[in-house]
């Protein structure tokens, strides 16, 4: 067994080297392997930079605009560092990290108990943990022309994408919305096909927030009947973008690329709330940390009735061993998720269109980055 830790702990640089015609953004060429990599030693701006370090990456398609920023805002501070992220969604990064492929995974969803038991195969004397890094609500996007507000609540937009309420002018729908001229266009679900974080949020907010509507479980892999399927956060903003009456749900970043309108949910409070990083970080504020030691797990409450707070939201997840890093990529690990995860790669976040985590979650986080070993 351990032989095989080891062997799966250096697949990632094999890896790194193959794909690199595919992974997304590296200052430039990863170059050759590197020897022993000192500690972080040079501060640049607000950034304390480790010297050298290949980072390996793959996740959430939720989080790759969020990491896009930070990989172009370390490297340009950090060139000896290069990072590569690939935006595979969460059951493809938690997949690839649990084989020892990468040194970091993206998820938006917390590991389950099976998940961090397998993570001591490739965490030597530990196992994984999840660091919550960047939040965000989950926009319900759709395209139905002559409409650019539309309001639902929890239990009709499960009927929804249940197949259960299938054309846009449906009495559910209209009862929801008066005034607005609503077309008897059919409706076009839109989920995603792969392994998602995103889905498995959205299955936790509708199983929670309409019970009697939702007999789904909450998992990665969308259960509902019917709909079409697309790849990845951008797959479906995509498909929504190309065909009346669609109807899908990403994160926010992508209803803004796509310039898609969004749905304002009804959850009770004096007024429909619609998705932004204020509203999101709103509902995000009002989490617990459910984790043990240096897990630090949040638990939502996708039932809030609280004014302006927005239900359905996700926090991005980076998974990484609380021990037995490799001695070679543990100083640029260090430094980038400590970047990450202070004021300054926060603070930007909102702008584009991500909800920056509470201060004392974010402390919290910078501290155990500060203990991986």
């Amino acid at each position: 067994m351990q032989q095989q830790r080891v062997n799966h702990r250096r697949l990632y640089s094999a890896i790194v080297t193959a794909a690199g015609g595919v992974l997304l953004l590296s200052a430039c060429g990863l170059g050759g392997a590197t020897e022993d990599v000192p500690p972080p030693d040079a501060r640049k701006g607000n950034i304390e930079c480790a010297e050298k370090g290949q980072l390996p990456a793959s996740g959430s398609t939720a989080q790759k605009n969020a990491m896009q920023h930070w990989m172009h805002e370390y490297q340009s501070a950090c060139p000896g560092v290069q990072i590569r992220y690939v935006p595979i969604g969460s059951g493809g990064g938690v997949a690839q990290f649990l084989r020892g492929a990468t040194v970091l995974g993206g998820s938006d969803s917390a590991l389950k108990p099976d998940e961090i038991e397998a993570s001591r195969d490739v965490c030597p004397g530990s196992n994984a943990v999840n660091l919550p890094m960047v939040g965000g609500p989950i926009a319900v996007g759709y395209n139905v022309s002559g409409v650019k507000d539309l309001v639902l609540d929890a239990p009709t937009l499960a009927r929804i994408f249940d197949s259960e309420i299938t054309v846009w002018n449906d009495e559910k729908i209209k009862r929801l919305n008066p005034g607005v001229q609503l077309p008897a266009t059919p409706i076009r679900t839109v989920h995603r096909s792969d392994d998602s974080g995103t889905t498995q949020n959205l299955n936790k907010y509708l199983a929670e927030a309409a019970p009697d509507d939702w007999p789904y479980p909450t998992e990665k892999a969308w259960q509902a009947k019917g709909g079409h399927s697309a790849a990845g956060s951008d797959g479906v903003a995509s498909d929504v973008l190309n065909e009346d009456g669609a109807i899908g749900y990403f994160e926010l970043s992508f209803a803004k690329t796509e310039n898609l309108p969004t749905v304002r949910l009804d959850t009770g409070a004096p007024e429909p709330v619609g998705p932004s990083a204020e509203t999101a970080s709103a509902g995000i504020a009002a989490a617990e940390v459910v984790g043990r030691g240096k897990d630090m797990t949040l638990k939502f409450d996708y039932r809030t009735k609280v004014p302006g707070a927005y239900p359905i939201v996700l926090v991005t997840y980076e998974i990484v061993c609380a021990k037995g890093n490799q001695t070679e990529v543990l100083p640029a690990l260090k430094s980038f998720l400590t970047y990450t995860a202070s004021e300054e790669g926060q603070k930007d976040l909102s702008r584009i269109h991500y909800a920056p985590l509470p201060d004392g979650v974010a402390a919290q986080v910078r501290e155990v980055v500060s203990t991986l070993s």
